[in-house]
């Protein structure tokens, strides 16, 4: 009975030892963005409203998108995503209390569009 038991100690012991010993460690950095990630197309508003504004684009003879809400006073890039640099597109700012509409010159979408409301 005590040889089955030192068996069983051993064992166990072993397993632990097992367990405890060094490992093997990867260390990555993030993946770099991608060339078409920072290559898309955005619109820089600088809201000088005294209050947020929701942001939509429309592309010449397309659907109009809502982009995002930009808070009062502040300057926000935002991706002006599924429209294609070069695209003829009209940006549109409405107020969140939907008192006020300012809307962008038609232009060709370039890779940073500058737009100031109002």
């Amino acid at each position: 009975m005590i040889v089955p038991m030192r068996v069983s100690l051993f064992i166990a012991g072993f397993a632990v030892l097992a367990a405890c010993g060094p490992r093997q460690v990867e260390v990555k950095t993030a993946p770099e963005p991608t060339a078409s990630a920072n290559s898309a197309p955005s619109v820089q508003l600088t809201n000088n409203l005294s209050q947020a504004v929701n942001i939509y684009v429309t592309v010449s003879g397309g659907n109009e998108l809502f982009l995002r809400q930009v808070a009062a006073n502040t300057v926000e890039k935002v991706p002006v995503s599924g429209v294609a640099s070069g695209s003829t597109v009209t940006f549109k700012a409405v107020t969140v209390d939907g008192s006020r509409t300012y809307q962008s010159r038609s232009a060709p979408l370039s890779p940073l569009f500058l737009w100031s409301v109002p």
